[in-house]
Formats: structure tokens, sequence, C-alpha cells
């Protein structure tokens, strides 16, 4: 068997029969234990964002942690992943992306809290935490913990920033002819300061542009969908019918309902991280008083990936028509150039170089804040000083060769490492669900008393037991403001 045909047989296995089912089956049962948490406490989510800036007295504040995992959720994933979805699995592929994140929100709410909770305090002051650690000090589990720590370090590390890199040197090519040698040593020569300044480096660096990077995107989004307002509720039908397998035009094609809902999972998956155990290890690097605060932060960042940004592609690429997007079509342009091609079929050949921008921002974010993932598992594996910056520097170098090369391979190798990624950190949640249920009753006891919600992990009555450690003794604080009622 040819090695492609049997790593795709693979993939399609893992996500197909069991996969898809644990994802949403692990999200339908938190939102139902959390009581809905993604509906009932999204104003608080707003709020919480909105107050996130405050200082952390030297260390990561929530909104830094906040703007790390969006920036790592928010890459290529949201341009060329959705064009991929929506190629090989028609418009429908995208109603199951939204499934995926709308379940996903409570899932995300809960291994960020995890994160919180069996976070340590490293020399410099921060922290560092993710399902390594509260895999290991939630289940006791130091063996299991250093095998999700090595499949992340490989996956986002290495395979998906050199799938990153590979979509800034093909987009560049393509639209206009940099050589991919050239955008190679470009990447590795802004990367590398960056990479060896660390987590704090990357979350400062984060902080500025994903906000600025996300709010374009969406702008440009917003001028094509207003431009096309009478169109739009014919695409929410497209939408709708392929994800019901009801459209016979697309039946027998790529548009079937199979192929929707494998697509939108799997490309959901990829950009919302939901499930996927990576956005804790950002969640856990940040100073707040309270571990459901950061939940309730990183929820709304799946929210923000898919709902909004992922949507805005999927319309960009729909509103433009068959002229540009046919469903099953295997000579039409894929991945980020479909997008680009739409973009500049509704505003004109003019965008092609802001597209090119906002490619490359979205990419290169996706670079640090995967790296910054790495870092904090590779902490938690004992690796340090020299040995950390030769790490370093093989990242660079991944970097480096994937803008080089064709990635089909490496895509798919990513695909079933992050299946098996999901796998156990899906299972360490729903092993240690009662701690983050119980975090969740303790913020909402806090409130509805009108009290700082500061936590307290020994002798909480909402735990099951004590929090290991001294960080949650005493409590830490994020604020002064007065507590509102989450309603």
């Amino acid at each position: 068997m040819d090695l492609q045909v049997g790593i795709d047989w693979l993939t399609n296995a893992l996500y197909t029969y069991w996969l898809v089912y644990l994802l949403v089956g692990v999200g339908l049962w938190f939102t139902l234990r959390t009581g809905f948490v993604q509906v009932r406490l999204f104003p608080a989510m707003l709020r919480q964002v909105a107050s996130s800036r405050e200082d952390a007295a030297g260390g990561i504040s929530s909104f830094q942690a906040f703007t790390v995992g969006l920036a790592s959720r928010v890459g290529t994933g949201n341009i060329a992943g959705v064009a991929v979805a929506l190629t090989l699995g028609g418009p429908g592929a995208i109603f199951w992306m939204w499934v995926v994140a709308a379940v996903g929100m409570a899932t995300a709410f809960v291994e960020a809290t995890l994160a919180q909770v069996f976070k340590v305090r490293v020399a410099d002051g921060t922290y560092r935490g993710g399902p390594a650690y509260y895999i290991e000090r939630g289940l006791g589990s130091r063996r299991w913990g250093a095998v999700f720590a090595v499949l992340l370090i490989l996956t986002f590390g290495f395979a998906f920033n050199m799938v990153q890199a590979n979509t800034i040197a093909d987009t560049f090519a393509a639209g206009h002819g940099v050589p991919v040698a050239w955008t190679a040593v470009g990447l590795v020569v802004l990367a590398a300061p960056v990479l060896f300044g660390g987590v704090r480096r990357v979350a400062r660096v984060a902080e500025v542009v994903l906000p600025v990077m996300a709010a374009a995107y969406l702008l440009l989004a917003l001028v094509v969908v207003v431009l096309n307002l009478g169109a739009v509720p014919d695409i929410v039908g497209q939408i709708l019918r392929g994800a019901f397998g009801l459209d016979s035009a697309l039946a027998g094609t790529a548009g079937g309902l199979l192929a929707a809902v494998l697509n939108g999972a799997k490309r959901g998956l990829f950009s919302n991280e939901a499930g996927m155990g990576s956005a804790p290890n950002a969640a856990a690097t940040a100073t707040v008083s309270h571990p459901a605060k950061q939940g309730l932060i990183q929820s709304l960042g799946v929210f923000v990936d898919t709902m909004l940004v992922c949507s805005a592609t999927a319309f960009l690429i729909l509103l433009a028509g068959p002229e540009v997007y046919s469903p099953g079509e295997t000579d039409q342009s894929a991945g980020a150039a479909l997008t680009a091609q739409a973009v500049a079929h509704e505003l004109g050949g003019w965008t092609t170089a802001p597209m090119s921008a906002l490619v490359f921002a979205f990419a290169f974010s996706s670079v640090l804040g995967n790296y910054s993932y790495a870092e904090v598992n590779l902490t938690f594996l004992g690796v340090r000083g020299r040995a950390l910056n030769a790490l370093r520097t093989l990242v660079l170098a991944s970097v480096g060769v994937g803008s080089l090369l064709a990635l089909t391979t490496v895509w798919a190798l990513a695909d079933i490492a992050m299946a098996l990624m999901a796998t156990v950190n899906l299972v360490a949640i729903l092993l240690l669900s009662r701690w983050a249920l119980g975090v969740l009753a303790d913020l909402r006891a806090a409130r509805a008393a009108g009290t700082d919600a500061r936590f307290v992990g020994h002798g909480n009555p909402h735990l099951p037991g004590d929090v290991p450690g001294d960080v949650w003794a005493a409590g830490a604080r994020d604020g002064q403001e007065p507590v509102r009622s989450l309603g």
C-alpha cells in the first residue's frame, strides 16, 4: 500500500468512526453539565475580555494569554482550511464547523479552567500548565502527561508550523512571484528574535498583532457581505441543505453528507482547537484571580475563531459564486488561493497585496502561538537552558523547510497526531470534570453573594479535594472591581 494512501485511510478512519462522535459527544455532555455555559455566561465572557488587560504584576495578563491562544487558532485554518473544507465537503461543511464550535465552547471552558487549576509557577514568576500538567497533577500520571507533551511538540512545534510556513510561501509565490527560498529566509529571520524571547515575548507580540489582524479581515468580509446582501439568504440555504445532504445538485459529489460532516469536523477542530488540548497551554499562563475567568475567555476564543473569522471566509467564497467556487471541482484554486481569488472577484485585483499581507499575518501569528504551546510542554519534560535553545533552532529550521516542501504527507500526519492528542485530552478532562464543575460552582456562588471571585483551592467545599501545590493556596487577584451577577 502506498504510504500516502495508508495515511489517508488512517486519518479518515480516526475521524469517521471515532473523533467526530467523541468531540461532539463530550461537547454536548459539558454543555449540559455546565448549564449551557457558552450561552448563559456569554455576556460574562465579553465583560471578562473587556477587563482582561489589567496589569499582571510582571506576569502574563489574561488578555495576553487570550491573544496567544487566538493567535494559534486564527491561522491558515481560517483562510486555507475553510476553503479546503468547502472544496472537499461542499457548503454543508460550514454547518458542521459551527456545530463543532458551538458545543466546543463548553469543552474549551472546561479544559482552560483545568489548566488554570493545575498550573505551576516557574522560576521567572510566570505560570505554566495545560493537559500534560493536569494529567500529571490531577490524574497522577506523569507517563500520560509526557505522551501528550510529546504529541503536542511534534504536532504544533513542527508539523503545524511547517504547514503555516508553506501557506505563506505559496501565497507569495503565486501572488507576487517571490521565490520560496527568499520567503523561507525571511520567515526565519522574523521569527527568531520572538521565539528566542520565550513565551512572554510571544504574548507581547500577539497582544498587538492579533486584534488588528482579525479586525481587518472581518471588515473586509463585512464589506463583501454588505455588497451582496440579497444573496445571503441563498448562501445560508446552501449551507443548511448541504449539511444534511438535501441539495440534489451536490448528490454524489464531494459535497455529500459524509464529506460535509468529516471535512467540517476536521477543519473545525484544526481551526478552533476546542478539545484538542492546545489552547489550555496558553490559558494556564495567565495571571487571574479565578480559574473560571480564563475558562470564560478561552471559550469566547472559539466563538471568535469559528463563528466570526471562519464564517467570514466561508461567505467570501460562497458569495463569489460558480465563477470562483464549485464543490467537488478539482481544477479550481484551493486553500488560501481560493479565498484570495474570491475576494479579488468581489472587490477587484487590488486586493491581492492586502490578502497576501493578511495570510502572512494569520500564519505568522500561528507560528508564534504554536511555538508557545511547544515551549510549555518542553518545560513539562524538563527541557531548559541550552537544550531549549537547540529545540528553538529546530523549530526555526522546520519553518524554513516547510516553506520549501510540498506538505501533503505532513498535513495528513498532523491530522493523525491531532486526533491522538484530542483523544488523550478529552478522556482526561472527562475524568477531571468534577474539578472544573466545582470551580464553576465556586464562581457562581461568589458572584451570587456579590463578593470578589477570588479562588482558594484548599478546603473549598465545591471541589472534590485540595488543589495540589500552593498557587491557589491563598488565591490570586486580577483586579479590584466589584463582582457582578452572572445572571
